[in-house]
């Protein structure tokens, strides 16, 4: 059972993915590393889009039906579920507004991480203290403390 004082971080669906895709790459690094010391956090949304893109059958000749679902149950069963209230949903933040719920679901988690490889979020200026890393810059600062 992890504990439930773990800092809180919210993993983009991209970095997902690609973790699950290139189990050596910086982001599978990253991610693991995270899931070390920190929470994953979601609300329906952001995991709606993991599951919904995971399934798409363009990743077929890469993961097996049994590895998605295994995949997705083991991150579902990690998250720290959020509820985005609607202050926070009605704030605009990213030129691609679709990924604004990153953004939502760290605010509300008060997540000190959005981990991404969006450009649209990358070039956002970050809310409340809020900081949008690639997952190399996120491997670089957990193994630098």
């Amino acid at each position: 059972m992890r504990p439930e004082g773990l800092a809180r971080v919210v993993i983009d669906t991209n970095v997902w993915i690609s973790a699950f895709l290139v189990r050596s790459g910086t982001a599978a690094r990253a991610v693991r590393r995270m899931l070390e010391l920190r929470r994953p956090c979601f609300s329906e949304a952001t995991f709606t889009e993991l599951e919904s893109r995971l399934w798409k059958p363009k990743f077929d000749r890469y993961l097996s039906l049994e590895d998605r679902h295994a995949l997705l149950h083991d991150v579902q069963a990690l998250a720290h579920w959020v509820e985005v209230p609607r202050e926070v949903a009605a704030q605009a933040w990213c030129r691609d507004t679709d990924d604004d719920k990153f953004i939502h679901v760290a605010l509300a988690a008060h997540a000190p991480w959005l981990v991404t490889g969006d450009l649209d979020l990358l070039a956002v200026r970050a809310p409340g203290g809020l900081q949008i890393l690639t997952p190399a810059d996120a491997w670089a600062e957990l193994n630098a403390a």
